[in-house]
């Protein structure tokens, strides 16, 4: 797809949500299950299931990204969407978008060993480093870094503090 295909399809959306924000309103939903060990599978929308698995340190068979990788990769992958959404809503011209991700996890939380859960058990931090190149001028360039700053939506998901409510259900008991 062209950026000019990119920014008709995102001017068209941006036009119908502004009509009716109902337009707006998205559920994603993914469903998962377990393929034993520490391997699992999703099905996402009509693609092939993706398949999840753990590095042997967390007794898995690497024989496929883990849970982390798929936060940092949404995390990459959905700032270079947004790089060009955007900068073919600005007429900002990209040759290449790629983002470098890290995050530093400590396993003592993960394997319960904190004190007084101070070790949480997720990512105590991601970082990223975003390569943009452009024949555009570095003010164009700065608005364009700035609007997927403020607007990348899983950027938003991990910094904003956001409300996840889950249920487990037994065979005979729903326990929450």
């Amino acid at each position: 797809m062209s950026q000019l295909s990119v920014k008709k399809a995102v001017s068209e959306t941006a036009q119908l949500v502004a009509k009716d924000p109902k337009n707006g309103m998205l559920v994603y939903k993914a469903n998962t299950t377990w393929q034993g060990d520490v391997k699992s599978s999703a099905q996402i929308r009509n693609f092939e299931p993706l398949i999840i698995d753990e590095p042997a340190a967390f007794g898995g068979g690497d024989t496929a990204v883990s849970p982390a990788d798929l936060i940092l990769a949404a995390l990459g992958s959905c700032q270079e969407i947004m790089y060009s959404a955007l900068a073919s809503t600005m007429d900002i011209p990209l040759d290449e978008v790629s983002v470098k991700l890290s995050g530093k996890l400590d396993l003592r939380g993960l394997l319960g060993m904190g004190d007084d859960d101070q070790i949480p058990p997720g990512f105590q931090s991601i970082s990223y480093e975003t390569t943009i190149k452009s024949p555009a001028n570095d003010e164009d360039l700065k608005r364009l870094i700035a609007a997927v700053e403020k607007q990348c939506p899983i950027l938003d998901t991990l910094q904003r503090p956001i409300s996840v409510t889950g249920k487990a259900v037994t065979e005979n008991t729903l326990v929450t």
